[in-house]
């Protein structure tokens, strides 16, 4: 396994990274990074309601999105990022690979002394309090995992610079303040987040044995990353993109995450579809959107639609039908 311990804390060009090690090499990858204050949103979000604009424009913090779903996350210097990077293995459900990702996590943190538990889709909590969300991306036969680690963060950041939505009990804990914590709570004063990146690169270390290798990204891997960086994740249409004018929007929230579809009709054809939201998935939700778009909206044609879609690929415990429905 690959092991990079990254020092720059651009988002922009650790966001890239992620991608170029997803779908630019073929290691198994183990990272540790953070970037400087900065708001991450899911791949599928509607980028503008989940900032709050007027904090984040004021105070200049960048927004970012990442390759990933789940939903949007506020990054600072107190706060660890992680990433594995492995080969998919066909049939893998999400919360099989959240579970084997985090499990060093938990098994680093319980031996300095936190008992620490996955819940929800994707979070890690100690006594009910959320300190570490997880998101996935896949590209072929290759599956990303990253994760954040509230370690000092700023809580009066992360309470403004997003827009705080309610979760219910089966998806995890919302990212409130009084439902977050921070892990340096549990910890000597003495460890710090450079500190306990190295106790967790150790761990992780002391687990793969002889199949760990320290091995930074070459200079040729880092401008292949500053040129990603440069021509998709510092631009608008990235970040903020993929809307238009709509007649119709649509919320609900599911199992597995909130769905928001936005579209326009003309004569009872779907022009314009966007599905927002912060499900997690394997391929691209723009597949669905441009197989809607020209469908009659009726039931029975938009299913037609979509019967040729692995659908787990798409979304994960949300139905055909009741993606459909959210159009009526």
């Amino acid at each position: 396994m690959r092991c990079i311990i990254d020092h720059t804390t651009d988002p922009f060009t650790n966001l890239a990274a992620e991608e170029y090690l997803l779908t630019g090499q073929k290691d198994s990858v183990f990272r540790l990074w953070r970037n400087a204050p900065a708001i991450i949103v899911g791949r599928n979000q509607n980028t503008l309601s989940e900032i709050n604009k007027d904090y984040v424009v004021e105070r200049n913090i960048p927004v970012v999105r990442r390759l990933s779903g789940g939903g949007a996350v506020f990054h600072d210097l107190g706060n660890i990022n992680y990433t594995f990077v492995d080969s998919y293995t066909s049939g893998m459900d999400t919360s099989e690979a959240f579970a084997r990702f985090t499990k060093p996590i938990l098994d680093m943190l319980s031996r300095l002394g936190i008992h620490a538990t996955l819940e929800g889709r994707n979070d890690l909590v100690i006594n009910g309090r959320k300190f570490s969300g997880n998101a996935i991306a896949r590209h072929k036969n290759r599956i990303l995992m990253h994760g954040t680690l509230l370690f000092s963060a700023s809580m009066e950041d992360l309470s403004q610079a997003l827009r705080i939505k309610e979760r219910d009990n089966k998806r995890g804990v919302a990212s409130h303040p009084s439902r977050v914590c921070n892990l340096s709570e549990f910890l000597p004063s003495d460890i710090t987040p450079i500190r306990f990146m190295e106790l967790l690169k150790k761990h992780i270390s002391e687990q793969m044995q002889n199949s760990f290798e320290d091995k930074p990204f070459l200079p040729e891997e880092l401008s292949a990353i500053e040129r990603l960086s440069n021509e998709k994740y510092r631009t608008y249409a990235w970040n903020y993109g993929r809307g238009c004018k709509w007649e119709h929007i649509r919320k609900k929230r599911f199992e597995g995450g909130n769905v928001e579809v936005c579209f326009k009709t003309s004569d009872g054809i779907l022009q314009n579809v966007n599905i927002y939201g912060d499900y997690f998935f394997y391929a691209p939700t723009e597949d669905i959107e441009k197989a809607l778009k020209g469908c009659p909206l009726n039931r029975e044609d938009m299913a037609k639609r979509l019967t040729p879609f692995v659908w787990d690929d798409y979304f994960r415990h949300i139905s055909p039908e009741e993606l459909i429905d959210l159009f009526f």
